[in-house]
């Protein structure tokens, strides 16, 4: 005999942009499609017409390819199959098996009697009382199918099998499982995803920082270490490793493997990850990746510094962002003149800051050219202690100068990449702010 081809399917709604939760299944119908050699497809179930959001569906699209979860063939589109469901709701009639009511078309379902169905999660046996159950809607007054008929005609035409989705499904599945079997089709498996939720283990929301993939991806977040996340909630890996490749998942990944206890997203644990794949990432890649981020955010309107101005910031920022949206304020005042706030200056608790800032400017000027990372600090340690500050003191001075900010990268890195002209205006500058916004 020849085994049966692994066809996945990953079936959104389009009633919204297409969000976090949604990745995981995405992704679990990847890999097991992918480790068979099977086939992964796009599904668009957008019969509710109601609530029907037009750009979601493109939004999909797009965040699927931006994970790189890519589909094989073309999107089916569940709303220009309409006649094909209003065939087979008229054959269920023709059978005696459904009826129609007020417009609608009606599943009968049996009396008596029970489902047995065993979930490929937890390998979770499950038993229904048909006694509990009730007659449901296959096709509605507007013509178009619900759920439960559109997914079980698309599932068995498109060779769907295991069909995998949320653990919100499981009480359905009498309702699918007898449909299957009035058409006289095969039942594939069914897998269904634990419920993600909260770090207070209430339901998924934006207040645990949940959001749309288009929001994490404004944010900064590298595809990669969302898919290594989302795979990790509700699965964990043979050998127990956090940080996964996706040939990695490929490779390990097992329904078998998948907890049906709820699985806790927790958005600081995300941040974590993104931050080890910066880090390891090398800097040339990550010098594009920032690139790309920033060409992203602003639409191509906005300027932004160049991939060569980029790549000479990479090194000193590497170990200090989670997200590439960190760059931009860490080094906005490389590119853009700061604008001071007097708050800043009065972290410092300096009371003069004019005259030494004027002293600063005059180190600055008799110091030789190209000026040297050792004799800069030497310098202004001789000053701080000769003007009775801290050292602390004294270089914050300097990077709130240059900067407008107390956090900066490494100071005289930066300094180098500004150049020694853009510093000393930038002192002089400061001279200014403070000697006409007293901040003491």
């Amino acid at each position: 005999m020849i085994a049966m081809k692994i066809k996945t399917r990953f079936a959104p709604s389009p009633t919204g942009m297409m969000h976090i939760g949604g990745v995981r299944t995405a992704l679990y119908a990847c890999l097991v499609a992918r480790k068979n050699g099977g086939m992964f497809s796009l599904r668009i179930e957008d019969t509710d017409r109601y609530r029907f959001v037009p750009e979601a569906q493109e939004d999909i699209i797009a965040g699927l390819k931006w994970l790189g979860l890519e589909f094989d063939g073309e999107p089916i589109i569940q709303s220009e199959r309409k006649d094909l469901y209003q065939k087979y709701a008229k054959e269920l009639v023709d059978k005696g098996l459904a009826y129609e009511s007020d417009g609608a078309v009606w599943f009968k379902m049996p009396k008596e009697g029970e489902v047995r169905f065993k979930d490929l999660i937890g390998e979770r046996e499950v038993v229904f009382n048909l006694a509990d159950q009730k007659d449901f809607v296959l096709l509605k007054s507007d013509g178009f199918p619900t759920y439960h008929l559109a997914h079980v005609v698309d599932d068995h035409l498109m060779e769907t099998n295991p069909v995998i989705r949320g653990d919100e499904w499981l009480p359905s599945i009498p309702k699918h499982i007898l449909t299957f079997k009035a058409f006289d089709w095969e039942i594939p498996s069914y897998a269904h995803l634990p419920l993600i939720v909260g770090t207070d283990r209430a339901k998924l929301s934006k207040r645990h920082g949940a959001k749309s993939v288009g929001e994490f991806r404004k944010d900064g977040f590298l595809p990669e270490a969302i898919l290594n996340y989302m795979a990790l909630l509700g699965w964990t890996p043979p050998n127990d490793k956090e940080i996964l490749s996706f040939e990695e998942m490929v490779k390990l990944f097992d329904l078998k493997d998948v907890h049906w206890a709820p699985a806790v997203f927790d958005v600081t644990k995300l941040e974590w990850m993104n931050g080890e794949y910066i880090r390891k990432s090398q800097n040339s890649n990550l010098k594009t990746q920032i690139s790309n981020y920033l060409k992203d955010l602003s639409g191509g309107a906005l300027e932004h510094p160049t991939e060569e101005e980029i790549e000479k910031v990479v090194p000193l920022v590497k170990e200090r962002i989670k997200k590439l949206s960190d760059f931009v304020p860490l080094t906005d005042f490389l590119w853009e003149k700061p604008e001071y706030d007097q708050s800043q200056f009065k972290k410092l608790n300096i009371k003069n800051e004019k005259e030494v800032l004027e002293k600063v400017l005059e180190k600055l000027e008799e110091m030789e050219k190209p000026w040297d990372a050792k004799i800069f600090e030497e310098t202004f340690r001789k000053l701080a202690e000769d003007l009775e500050l801290s050292a602390s003191q004294m270089f914050q001075l300097i990077r709130v100068s240059v900067s407008g900010q107390t956090v900066t990268p490494p100071l005289f890195e930066s300094i180098q990449i500004l150049g020694e002209e853009e510093t000393k205006i930038r002192i002089r500058d400061a001279v200014e702010f403070v000697k006409n916004s007293p901040v003491a």
